[in-house]
């Protein structure tokens, strides 16, 4: 496998990860229905309007009601899905089954990357999402420090028929663990992404569709986040909206969160920094929060 080495200073510490990711909702109670019933999550805290979704204690979704937002005009940059990572087939195949016996008509299609299978969906407010299962590091193909995907068919119901046990069916997977896995967004243009994922903000770029597409990713991982112009090009900054409202970092250790607060000042950015977390937007307005990972 031939992994980037990343210098020191200049790039995402290896062990980051995905934070949960902080959507800005109008009618929380069908949401968070829709994430605990549906797509099988567990309400980890509510309270007044912010609940926080997860599994084993992890925050996967957290849910803020914001009854004065719109849903943005077409064509705006944000949010194209959140991507929750199972980690077996089993526990994929029992959120893929709860989704298709619960909210069918949410279903938008499947396919084997290669590095993983997945399945996609859209929330009730239009918000995208993935539920994937990633194939075992040493199965994965690497090129010129490049990560070789694709986008082959998967038939979701050969993946039942082949995943999809009695006790899993039954509940028995919905308390292992999960994570997102990665966050891909919906940008104006592919360049100003690099620009600013990979040459500011550190991670390695792992793929690109031409100008259509990028993927980057920290510690050799297929990809923590993506960006693409396939709905969105030519976007300008978001306008307060419903939809993404936060995605958050876990960095392993506080040296790592110090790199990066000084990277980003260090290239012009303007960082708020209250000793413990760094927030942050990208050129499109997405808010992001940088914090030590204290679940590991």
């Amino acid at each position: 496998m031939n992994e980037i080495i990343a210098a020191p200073g200049d790039k995402l510490a290896a062990d980051t990860a995905m934070g949960a990711v902080t959507l800005l909702v109008g009618d929380l109670d069908a949401m968070t229905a829709f994430y605990r019933d549906v797509v099988t999550l567990q309400v980890l805290t509510a309270q007044g309007d912010t609940v926080t979704l997860g599994r084993a204690g992890r925050a996967i979704v957290v849910l803020r009601r914001e009854p004065a937002l719109r849903h943005a005009t077409p064509g705006s940059a944000g949010l194209y899905h959140t991507a929750i990572l199972f980690e077996t087939q089993a526990a994929l195949a029992a959120a893929l089954y709860s989704v298709a016996r619960q909210a069918p008509g949410t279903f938008t299609g499947s396919a084997d990357h290669l590095v993983s299978q997945a399945f996609y969906f859209t929330d009730p407010e239009g918000n995208g999402i993935e539920l994937y299962w990633d194939r075992d590091r040493t199965d994965w193909s690497w090129v010129h420090g490049q990560i070789e995907m694709a986008t082959l068919g998967l038939d979701p119901h050969a993946f039942l028929n082949e995943h999809l046990t009695e006790e899993a069916a039954l509940g028995a997977t919905a308390q292992e663990a999960a994570s997102v896995g990665h966050v891909h967004l919906s940008v104006g243009d592919v360049g100003t992404a690099r620009a600013f994922y990979v040459d500011t903000l550190g991670f390695d770029q792992t793929a690109a569709l031409g100008n259509q597409a990028l993927f980057v990713s920290a510690g050799g991982y297929h990809h923590h986040m993506a960006m693409n112009v396939w709905n969105s090009r030519g976007a300008g900054p978001r306008m307060p909206a419903l939809g993404l409202g936060r995605i958050d970092l876990a960095l392993p250790h506080a040296d790592a969160l110090g790199e990066l607060g000084e990277r980003l000042r260090h290239h012009g950015l303007q960082v708020r920094d209250d000793g413990r977390t760094l927030s942050f937007d990208d050129p499109w307005a997405n808010l992001l929060h940088a914090t030590v990972d204290t679940t590991a």
